[in-house]
């Protein structure tokens, strides 16, 4: 039962890009991709709406995400997020691997 956190960034003109494009390019992406219990972490830009970033997030299970917001690594996190000036709207999910037969009929794999 992974845990998927979908956190949508905002800030003023491209800061929102900038904020991912230096996570990325500072080596923090790789940083926590390689902890324990992280399935997950990639940043994607709506079509419409070029202020915004999408991260998903996702991890193992509760514990892991609780050392990941226990690590030195939020404090990154916390200080690129100031620097932009970043707003967040976040959304949770808990995976549930049982998709019904009549879904996955829409599905192509």
């Amino acid at each position: 039962m992974a845990i998927t956190v979908n956190i949508y960034y905002t800030g003023a003109g491209s800061s929102a890009r900038d904020f991912a494009r230096e996570m990325t390019e500072s080596g923090v992406v790789a940083d926590i991709r390689a902890e324990e219990g992280n399935l997950r972490y990639e940043y994607f830009f709506p079509m419409e709406d070029a202020g915004t970033v999408l991260l998903i997030d996702s991890w193992k299970d509760q514990p892991s995400l609780d050392i990941h917001h226990a690590s030195p690594m939020m404090g990154r996190i916390e200080a690129l997020r100031e620097k932009y000036g970043l707003h967040m709207r976040v959304e949770r999910y808990v995976s549930d691997d049982a998709i019904p037969a009549a879904d996955r009929k829409f599905i192509r794999e």
